[in-house]
């Protein structure tokens, strides 16, 4: 398989349909095997019934269905395992990203000898105070944060070598910085090209204002696990010993004054010191625990399964 098309979707039915049909015009003349893979994350209405009816009329169509929504991150993990392409394609189902920016993306990607390559909505479709500004400013911070320099990580469609799908986990709602997490891993051989955004025909968005707050909380996280999340206990501790040797610092003093130089002075529980002391040695120890229960977790880390597939179209032993 040359080219391996992964696209997650909730709700979509009425694009699902004219989404492949377009697909199929792109690729289907050009000399390249690909694959399309819905990935349904428990839609309610008749999206998995349209998956079907196109996974029975074409071979290359395969659809997997979750039992629950379980987030777009679940969705693209579970279609990153399913497929097999040297080139692996991830888009939304909405026909706001263009299946025709596919080859040219795909060109660019190895005449440059890229590990991925990421679309830029340089010209987009959106509210402007509801998307673009926020995503402006979250394209910003994220650039800050990383050091990866993409103009629009939130893109959906994106093209990777194989070999950086099969070695990445995308979870919880991560699936923003796929290129973040692919670069930790060292395929850090990042690329932009600017795609054509549709407006969206059918439906309506399914992430609200709150995915920017989200999305800065997940940038926080993944700055800390990039950092620290193989060994905790070098955040944790650093910070742990650091309020350990104030507070000691504090208590020292405050028993050298109380014996030696201020014998007559009030009690020392009644002094500020006192209590700077017994918080930051309470908060240093609680650092070193929760280094020690980081530590603990990692070795004992197994990967754990975050989705349940109900039904698939590929066939037994595929």
């Amino acid at each position: 398989m040359d080219i391996s098309i992964v696209i997650p979707l909730l709700n979509e039915s009425e694009s699902l349909a004219p989404l492949h049909d377009w697909i199929y015009k792109s690729l289907n003349e050009e000399e390249y095997r690909f694959e399309i893979l819905f990935v349904d994350d428990g839609s309610t209405d008749d999206s998995w019934n349209v998956i079907e009816s196109l996974a029975h009329q074409y071979p290359n169509t395969h659809g997997i269905r979750f039992s629950k929504n379980f987030g777009k991150s679940q969705a693209l993990h579970a279609g990153f395992k399913a497929v097999s392409g040297d080139y692996v394609v991830t888009m939304d189902a909405d026909l706001q990203d263009s299946p025709e920016e596919i080859l040219p993306m795909i060109t660019q990607l190895k005449a440059k000898n890229l590990d991925l390559i990421s679309g830029w909505k340089k010209k987009r479709y959106d509210s402007i105070l509801l998307k673009n500004l926020p995503s402006k400013l979250f394209n910003w911070a994220a650039r800050r944060v990383s050091g990866i320099r993409l103009h629009d990580f939130n893109c959906g469609l994106k093209v990777y070598q194989k070999e950086v799908i099969k070695n990445i986990e995308v979870y919880g709602e991560m699936h923003r910085y796929i290129p973040v997490i692919a670069a930790h891993e060292g395929f850090d051989q990042i690329g932009e090209k600017t795609v054509q955004h549709q407006a969206r025909q059918h439906g309506k968005t399914k992430f609200g204002a709150d995915r920017f707050l989200k999305g800065f909380l997940d940038l926080v996280t993944l700055w800390f696990i990039n950092g620290f999340g193989k060994r905790p206990m070098h955040f944790f501790g650093f910070w742990g010993t650091l309020m350990l040797l104030v507070g000691f610092g504090f208590t020292v003093y405050l028993g050298l004054d109380k014996l030696y130089f201020n014998t007559q002075s009030r009690l020392i529980t009644q002094r500020p010191e006192f209590y700077i002391a017994l918080t930051t040695m309470i908060l240093g120890a609680q650092a070193f625990i929760a280094g020690f229960l980081g530590e603990i977790l990692i070795r004992h880390n197994n990967n754990i399964k975050r989705y349940n597939i109900t039904q698939t179209t590929y066939e037994k032993g595929n």
